[in-house]
């Protein structure tokens, strides 16, 4: 039997780090109303058939292809000089993504009953109490923040270190997170009143050039570049 195209399947996997920047550039054009300042909008919104395929083939399947194309990146930086920074950023990117389905499954499906049930008149349905599992889903989504943010800078960092990718695709993966998370926090906080600030439209830009940038520039390299222990990085 003849040994897998390591090369083929990797950059088959970093694929998903484009595809991720595309459907999450596609929801951020048309954001959700934010139901902390107008509660009917939001349940208009929401209750549409559109709302709930958008964030099931726009937003989830974004996130899990990120969830490939992360641990593609970080087999590939593992044989290079930056593999460690590159593996422990994997993990904690990985985590970050995982977490952040819980909260988007919520969002998909439980979200359209919740505005329905407003639009049928049970206006009381907005002004219930905070529940644990409210609370819960407020925590999950504080600590995937930071894991995202600190995880893919990391990314950028190894792959700027590892001189086996393009170095400034690494500069724009962690240019995106720092635009997506920290400054999307700060616009949502002083100037925003949408539950998508559009700093996630110019992240997930930054994420489709420095992904494509990354996954064909593996494409592009033979496979016995990554078969054995003695891979040498090529400075690019």
């Amino acid at each position: 039997m003849s040994a897998p195209n390591t090369t083929k399947w990797i950059g088959t996997g970093l694929l998903g780090l484009p595809l991720y920047g595309v459907l999450t550039f596609w929801p951020s054009l048309d954001p959700q109303p934010d139901p902390n300042t107008d509660y009917e909008a939001w349940a208009r919104y929401v209750s549409t058939n559109y709302y709930v395929l958008k964030h099931l083939l726009g937003s989830g399947l974004g996130l899990i292809l990120a969830i490939f194309g992360t641990f593609a990146l970080g087999a590939y930086l593992a044989k290079g000089s930056a593999g460690r920074l590159g593996l422990v950023a994997m993990v904690i990117t990985v985590l970050g993504y995982a977490l952040f389905l819980m909260p988007m499954g919520v969002s998909t499906f439980a979200a359209p009953e919740d505005g329905q049930a407003y639009l049928a008149g049970i206006e009381e349905f907005s002004q219930l109490p905070p529940t644990f599992a409210r609370s819960a889903q407020t925590a999950t989504s504080l600590l995937l923040i930071p894991l995202l943010f600190v995880g893919n800078v990391l990314l950028g960092a190894a792959v700027w270190r590892s001189g086996m990718l393009p170095r400034w695709a690494g500069v724009l993966w962690a240019a995106a997170a720092v635009v997506m998370y920290p400054l999307g926090l700060v616009y949502a906080m002083t100037i925003g009143a949408r539950s998508t600030p559009p700093t996630v439209l110019v992240g997930a830009l930054l994420l489709v050039i420095g992904g494509g940038w990354m996954a064909c520039s593996v494409m592009r390299k033979p496979s016995r570049q990554l078969v054995g222990a003695d891979v040498q990085p090529r400075v690019q």
